[in-house]
Formats: structure tokens, C-alpha cells, sequence
């Protein structure tokens, strides 16, 4: 091999692929480090890739492509996972892998590579967006071919060649952060009855060390997405920034779930979403007020199957595709505002409004109306309860 792009976080699978990469195939290691909203985890890892081996190193900031062209297309949707995984890491891997065959491309190497597990879900991704964009393109995964059986080994390993490496024996987990969320995962929680260490979580306060105060905001929407925040017109990415602050200083976007893995076995992950958890929220009570109910619930119904597609891996299909394009034809009337109230914890919706409310006063009243005659709810029961009877009927026929 003359040239391999490396997907490089800086943790320690990728830096020590660096190194390995280099010895078993030589030629060039060209490091791509995206910045997807890592913040201070960024700094000195162009440097420390170099001096570990690579050759050149691509440091690109992705943060506004990364929230406008994955984030908030997948909170149009409304995405989660098993009832309550947001998808944080899932939908960064496709802009990370199609940055590296664009790099590949420009550089003209001959091969991609990434840290991934040959027992996790990212490879998958990887994967599956290289080779939906370069059906061509050669594909290395270390972890599927190197010596090395587990993370402490490779925690040996950096010791013995004094590879740089933020992880250790005592804190053998892995995290991956980006400007939606951070997840953990491995060592210490890979049992599901132990609870996550105080000192681990990057983005949230706890709950009961969140303000004794009540915070309340109001979020902006126009066609699914949010534009603004306590009235301030701001980009995808600086409003999703601005909501993790305020988010995780009041303890927002916690979650502690055990997953099914696409390759086919059941993982601990622990995440903290405190923006994308708020926009989850918001974006719900937006819908409430604004789409039409037959719409909405067929929209629901492609929940599920979208939000596997990305977990999976699919975002680069053409079934994704068309789900997306449906789902955002749902949208262009989803806007307005919500009011939210965030404590310890919660985030509760107060208050919602919208110039193309569904909702009329005049008919919902409880009160006296002049628009809704109520003797018409009998013929429209008796309507929908004729197979019902039929049913009752035909039984008793059959004695």
C-alpha cells in the first residue's frame, strides 16, 4: 500500500492503528481528524499523530455540516433508538467516512482504514458508506486482523512503544464525543448492574447538583427545524452548542441503556444528550400543534424503521432516502414556538404557539361553542361500532 487514510480520533484504537498501519502495510499514514464539536479534546492530537507516525494529517471542522446535513435531518424524524438511544454516535460515522473517501480521492491512496471493533456497530457504519461511495475502495480494519485481544493489551502496547493515550487500567472505557453527545461504553460497564462512575460524564451536571432554579427557554422552529433560541436567530450549530451548556448545567439528556448491536449481541452504553434531548422535546410539541393527525401518526409509524436504518449503518441507501424525503414533506408546516422549562432533570413543555395551529380554541372548548354540534358524535359512534356489532350479532346467531 503507498497511501491509507486513517479515520484518527486520537483515543487509544486509533493511535495505536498509527504505528501497526504503518509496520504491517508501510507507505504513507495519512490521518484524517474530523472536528465534529470535540472541543478540547482536539488539542495537540494533529501533533501527537504525527509524531506517532503519520505522514500528514487532515484536521477538518465539521461542526455546521455535521448539524445541518445529519443532526437535524434525524430530529426532523424524531430518531431514537430502542425507545430512548438518540444516535449520537451512529449519525457521525457517514460525514466522517465520506470525508475519508473524498480525502482518499485527493490524496489518491489506496485504501481506507478505521478503529473500529469487529464486535461493534461502527464498522458496520464505516464501511457500508465507503463502499456505497468507492465500491472500489480497499478496506483495512486492524482490530480485525492485528494480534491484539482486547483494550488493556493495546493499553500495553502504548506503553511499551510510549504512544500518547488518555486511557488507562483504571478507566479502561471508551467514550466518543461529538456536538450532539458523548457516549461510554466497555471496562467498567460492561456490567449493567454497575452503576456509571460520578466522575465520568463530560456534558451534565448530576440532577441533584443541577440549580435549585427553574430555567426556562423558548426555541424557534421553521419547517422541523430550530432557528432560534430565547428569540436569538442562530446557525444549526451554534444553537445545538448553546443548548448542551444550558442543558447540562440543568442535568438534561442522561441515558443508561442496554442496546442490541447490529452484529447481534446486547451492549451497555451510557450517553449524555443535553441539546438533542431539549430539541427532542420541543420539536414534539411543535408537531402537537401544527400537523395533522393522520399525517403524524404515519409519520410515527416510520420512526422505528428510519432510526434502525442509521443505527445500522444505512444512511447512504436509497430506503433512507426516500423515508427522508417523506418525513420532510411532513415538515413544512411544523413551525412555531415552544416554551420549555428545565429542572434537575426535566424538561417539561409550558406553553406552544404557531400561525398554522391546527388547533382551534372554538372546537376544543369544554365551554359553550356555536361550531361543533355534539349530537353528532352519536351517528359517527354508531359508525364505527357497526362490525362491532355485527360481530356480537353473528355470534349470537351461531348458538
Amino acid at each position: 500500500m503507498k497511501k491509507i487514510v486513517l479515520a484518527y480520533s486520537g483515543g487509544l484504537d486509533t493511535s495505536v492503528c498509527i504505528p501497526w498501519l504503518k509496520q504491517r502495510y508501510g507507505g504513507e499514514i495519512i490521518a484524517f481528524l474530523a472536528d465534529l464539536g470535540q472541543e478540547e479534546e482536539l488539542e495537540g492530537l494533529k501533533e501527537r499523530a504525527l509524531a506517532i507516525g503519520a505522514s500528514k494529517v487532515f484536521l477538518e471542522d465539521l461542526r455546521e455540516e455535521f448539524a445541518r446535513d445529519f443532526v437535524f435531518p434525524m430530529l426532523r424524524a424524531n430518531a431514537h433508538y430502542e425507545g430512548s438511544y438518540l444516535l449520537g454516535t451512529s449519525i457521525a460515522r457517514p460525514l466522517i467516512a465520506r470525508k475519508q473517501i473524498e480525502i482518499a480521492a485527493q490524496e489518491g491512496a489506496d485504501a481506507v482504514a478505521h478503529g473500529a471493533t469487529g464486535k461493534g456497530n461502527d464498522q458496520v457504519r464505516f464501511e457500508l458508506t465507503y463502499l456505497a461511495l468507492n465500491p472500489e475502495i480497499e478496506i483495512i480494519a486492524p482490530w480485525r486482523e492485528w494480534e491484539f485481544k482486547s483494550r488493556r493489551a493495546l493499553i500495553d502496547y502504548a506503553a511499551k512503544e510510549k504512544i500518547p493515550i488518555t486511557a488507562t487500567r483504571e478507566k479502561p472505557y471508551s467514550s466518543d464525543r461529538n456536538l450532539f453527545h458523548i457516549s461510554f461504553e466497555g471496562g467498567i460497564l460492561e456490567d449493567p448492574w454497575v452503576e456509571p462512575p460520578k466522575d465520568m460524564f463530560v456534558l451534565t451536571r448530576s440532577p441533584q447538583e443541577a440549580p435549585d432554579k427553574e430555567t426556562d427557554i423558548e426555541i424557534e422552529y421553521r419547517e422541523g427545524n430550530p432557528v432560534a433560541l430565547n428569540g436569538e436567530q442562530l446557525l444549526p450549530s451554534e444553537l445545538l452548542s448553546k443548548l448542551n451548556g444550558i442543558g447540562g448545567e440543568n442535568g438534561i439528556g442522561r441515558v443508561d441503556l442496554v442496546e442490541n448491536r447490529f452484529v447481534g449481541m446486547k451492549s451497555r452504553g451510557v450517553y449524555e444528550t443535553p441539546g438533542g434531548t431539549i430539541l427532542h422535546i420541543a420539536h414534539r410539541a411543535v408537531e402537537s400543534l401544527t400537523m395533522d393527525r393522520e399525517v403524524l401518526h404515519l409519520r410515527d409509524s416510520l420512526i422505528p424503521k428510519y432510526s434502525e436504518l442509521i443505527y445500522y449503518g444505512f444512511w447512504f441507501s436509497p430506503e433512507r432516502e426516500l423515508l427522508q424525503a417523506t418525513i420532510d414533506e411532513s415538515q413544512k408546516n411544523v413551525t412555531g414556538t415552544v416554551r420549555l422549562r428545565l429542572y434537575k432533570g426535566n424538561c417539561q413543555v409550558i406553553g406552544r404557539r404557531s400561525d398554522r395551529a391546527l388547533y382551534h380554541p372554538g372546537l376544543a372548548t369544554f365551554e359553550e361553542d356555536k361550531v361543533y354540534n355534539q349530537k353528532d358524535a352519536e351517528g359517527f359512534i354508531r359508525l364505527n361500532a357497526l362490525r362491532l356489532m355485527l360481530r356480537k350479532i353473528t355470534d349470537k346467531g351461531n348458538k
